[in-house]
This record gives structure tokens, C-alpha cells and sequence, in this order.
């Protein structure tokens, strides 16, 4: 599941996750197009099964991971 971290990374909603550009539209939908509820349901999903997929307005489909044992979220492409 998790490989070499992307090196870039941004606070959304209070959670740091890491991307690259590959993933910047998914990065985009999460910290501009949802409001912090709708955003916060994937983060939580993310944190209690270690991922969470979802897609943007676009249909460009992502999948937010969390790695519990490092406290870290990244998003990657489906």
C-alpha cells in the first residue's frame, strides 16, 4: 500500500496530506469544494479502514490513505 511519500503536502481541515501533481485536482476537491463535514467523512473513513475512495465533480476517482502507525494521510489516483 504505501510506497515513497509524495513530497509535497498541505493542511486540510487539520489533517497534513501529502501529494503530488498527479493528484492536485483531488487535493483541490477536498480542501475547496467540500465544506469541513463533507470533507471530514473521508478523512475519518480513511483513518478507520486505512483508505477511503471517492471521486470529484470531474469523475476523476482518488483514494485518501491514512497510515495509522505514522499518523499520515496521502492521496494517490484510482
Amino acid at each position: 500500500m504505501e510506497k515513497n511519500l509524495p513530497s509535497k503536502s498541505i493542511n486540510i481541515k487539520g489533517h497534513t496530506v501529502y501529494y503530488d501533481d498527479e493528484t492536485k485536482d483531488g487535493i483541490y476537491y477536498l480542501s475547496q469544494d467540500l465544506d469541513f463535514n463533507e470533507a471530514d467523512v473521508f478523512f475519518e473513513y480513511a483513518k478507520m479502514h486505512q483508505k477511503a475512495d471517492f471521486e470529484d465533480d470531474q469523475e476523476r476517482q482518488f483514494t485518501l490513505f491514512y497510515n495509522s502507525s505514522r499518523g499520515i494521510y496521502w492521496l494517490g489516483r484510482r
